[in-house]
């Protein structure tokens, strides 16, 4: 089993990535976190507040496209271990603004994977993509795509997601860089920026407001809680096998419209008179089914 001293955890003060480093800080208060965000407009310092007690802990406000940011901490701090969560995510915002995904997802990453090699002191680097990378399953397929699958992005954001998994690759195979990628499933629970559906429904029906859904909301996700992905995390931080890719999934799938009614139905609304249906985004994948076992043999198990 692998056991990391020091960690730096990119994009940090995000969603996903602040219940990882949360976790990693009370349950291995030896370890070392070095957490790097930008601040963006969807993370937010507040998320990482319980951190700040640890002496192990420490956060720096800079951009991983900053190359001499990235080599100071990778040498000062002496990095062993990089969890590369830091990413522009929102599709919507990807189709009218796609170049700025290019610059975050792939020259970010990029920035990171030369650091890597130049300072050649990482014995980690977990790079964290997404399960629509593989762009839409079919809605009566029963077998979801596994970690081999070929890779078929959609939309400007997963084709920024994929490219630098590429890259990821390269750098591995050419240098030896010891990488895992991880590719997940939607991700919901507390601290989530209400750009993202479930929390931006609840927020709209807690004002009594329109559920706006795109097309006639058939299309199905998966939804994982954020404690069950942060010990996903864990697992592969310390049992994943360099070179691999695992899938975090889970086989919970809901319409948007099924999880708009549920929604409608804790707030005690109407669904009739509060769900709005909108013009579908330019390309909308029906459904991401993936296929979790691969992770579950290393002992991962979603709880929620």
């Amino acid at each position: 089993m692998y056991e990391p001293k020091n960690i730096l955890i990119t994009g940090a003060a995000g969603f996903i990535a602040s219940h990882v480093t949360t976790r990693l800080i009370n349950r291995y208060p030896n370890y070392k976190i070095v957490a790097l965000d930008k601040l963006d407009y969807c993370s937010n310092f507040k998320n990482l507040q319980s951190c700040t007690s640890s002496p192990k802990f420490k956060f720096i406000k800079g951009d991983i496209c900053t190359a001499d940011i990235v080599n100071h901490l990778l040498i000062e701090e002496e990095i062993d271990t990089i969890m590369h969560f830091a990413a522009q995510t929102h599709v919507d915002n990807s189709f009218g603004n796609s170049m700025e995904f290019t610059y975050n997802n792939i020259y970010g990453t990029h920035v990171l994977l030369e650091a890597c090699r130049a300072t050649n002191c990482v014995k980690r680097f977990i790079h964290v993509s997404t399960d629509e990378v593989y762009g839409e399953t079919d809605l009566d397929t029963e077998i979801g795509n596994h970690e081999t699958s070929q890779l078929l992005p959609t939309n400007p954001y997963s084709a920024t997601k994929a490219g630098a998994e590429m890259l990821v690759m390269a750098y591995h195979r050419s240098y030896g860089l010891p990488i895992i990628t991880s590719r997940g499933n939607n991700v919901y629970g507390p601290n989530q920026y209400p750009e993202k559906l479930v929390p931006k429904f609840i927020l709209l029906a807690m004002k009594g407001e329109k559920l706006p859904i795109h097309g006639d909301g058939s299309n199905v996700r998966s939804y994982l809680h954020c404690g069950d992905v942060a010990e996903a995390f864990d697992v592969i931080l310390h049992k994943g096998v360099i070179g691999q890719v695992y899938n975090i999934g889970t086989q919970k799938e809901r319409s948007v419209l099924d999880v708009a009614n549920e929604i409608c139905k804790l707030f005690k609304l109407d669904p009739k008179g509060v769900i709005q249906f909108v013009q579908d985004r330019p390309f909308n994948d029906k459904r991401y089914f993936l296929d979790d076992q691969k992770l579950k043999k290393l002992g991962w198990e979603e709880k929620t």
